[in-house]
């Protein structure tokens, strides 16, 4: 018995530790391209459904343990870049657009080759920078609120070295009861915490389109799907790269018009549903996949609660939590960006301009940043070696079930999304 419950605990567990982690940094991003209450309430449910019904269809399909999460690194690129022209419907023409690509590049294999020769140290950087402002909050947090933001620090950090995996909902768990104890009397009295359904007719602008859509597009492929895809090979698992991108970005495109930002391969969780952990016989963890789309499906009707809390909370505290999430996924990501001598120079302007957050004919910091580094790149790889190429991150073409990407691209992704 405790066999067969063995996947079937393992997708829970993978669910759970994704949802409690990240889900923070989902509402933060939402919330700062324009999104009202029901609109962030809306999009984080319509991300677990559709994570959930792409990892129970992908699951069953390919009798491979895929999981799907929502695409953490995003979040933190809407926080990055906030308002938008045209406001939250510019948004979401923005993830609609986002969603269509993910769909190209799974049936254009050039589309997908042309993401992974993006040089990684420009990736990485750019990655980098997009999560810097929220990976600092937690210290900006122990300087406004420290009553509030150092038991969740000190929880976060004594778990890294004991239980890490639980290190950040602990540290969710503990805000949570702060936000509670702190709250007005009668907080939560007058909020819906029901599921919220809110559909948002898209509109497109130039501005969304490359300041936000492309970004958002371009980092997660390069931080989600690609080390996914890895994870995967590592495992000995290797599913058809263009049934995986066509199933995340219909999700995506589905989700879309009721908030959701995309959704994509996850990379560290998926340890949790393809490992060993998940049972002995490789041939049935893909149990763990349906499992916890099931349980994303569950977890999805408390959306409408976990807004309404976040929303109780001041916003540094919650930036705090996000924070925390993304330190490693930002660790890595600078690794990545100053591992190779020769692209270091280009990854540091990379990582400064679009840390900076500017915003130039309404175009934000992320495509200012990879268009700055690209051209540095460019610059002095044609002074020192006209002939050498840029590192690449190789991706299999969308038939293929040989080797999956190999691990030279940008840094991982967010942890525990």
């Amino acid at each position: 018995m405790i066999r067969l419950l063995q996947p079937v605990l393992a997708g829970v567990l993978a669910a759970l530790v994704g949802f409690a982690s990240t889900f923070t940094v989902v509402l933060a991003g939402l919330r700062a391209v324009g999104a009202d209450q029901r609109q962030a309430a809306s999009g984080l449910l319509a991300l677990c459904v559709a994570m959930g019904l792409a990892a129970i269809w992908l699951g069953v399909r390919h009798r491979t343990p895929i999981s799907v999460a929502w695409s953490t690194p995003g979040a933190a690129l809407l926080v990055s870049t906030g308002a938008v022209e045209g406001g939250f419907a510019a948004a979401v023409g923005a993830f609609l657009l986002c969603g269509v690509l993910i769909i190209a590049a799974g049936l254009v294999p050039a589309l997908g080759r042309a993401i992974a020769a993006i040089p990684a140290p420009v990736a990485s950087a750019m990655l980098a920078g997009v999560l810097f402002d929220l990976c600092v909050a937690p210290v900006h947090a122990l300087v406004q609120v420290p009553l509030l933001a150092a038991p969740i620090i000190v929880t976060w950090a004594v778990l890294t070295r004991f239980a890490r995996q639980w290190a950040v909902p602990a540290a969710l768990g503990v805000a949570v009861v702060a936000i509670v104890l702190t709250a007005p009397a009668g907080g939560l009295a007058g909020a819906n915490l029901r599921p919220t359904v809110e559909v948002t007719a898209p509109t497109w602008t130039l501005a969304a389109t490359v300041s936000l859509a492309l970004p958002l597009f371009l980092v997660t492929m390069a931080s989600q799907n690609v080390p996914g895809m890895a994870v995967l090979a590592g495992f000995g698992y290797r599913p058809t790269l263009r049934s995986v991108l066509v199933g995340t970005g219909l999700a995506s495109t589905a989700a879309a018009s009721f908030g959701g930002h995309a959704v994509n391969l996850a990379a560290i969780t998926a340890a949790l549903a393809a490992g060993p952990d998940a049972h002995p016989d490789p041939r049935r963890r893909w149990i763990a996949s349906v499992s916890g789309g099931a349980s994303y499906l569950v977890l999805g009707l408390g959306s409408g609660l976990a807004t309404a809390l976040v929303l109780l909370s001041p916003p540094v505290l919650v930036e705090a939590v996000a924070g925390l999430a993304l330190l490693g996924a930002l660790g890595a990501a600078v690794a990545g960006a100053v591992v190779d001598p020769i692209g270091r120079p280009a990854a540091v302007v990379t990582f400064v301009v679009t840390a900076s957050g500017i915003t130039v004919l309404g175009l934000g910091a992320a495509f200012w940043g990879l268009l700055a580094g690209g051209l540095f790149l460019l610059l002095h790889r044609q002074r020192s070696d006209p002939a050498g190429p840029a590192p690449e991150v190789r991706v299999p073409d969308q038939g293929d079930r040989g080797p999956a990407p190999v691990a030279s691209g940008p840094a991982a992704p967010a942890r525990n999304e």
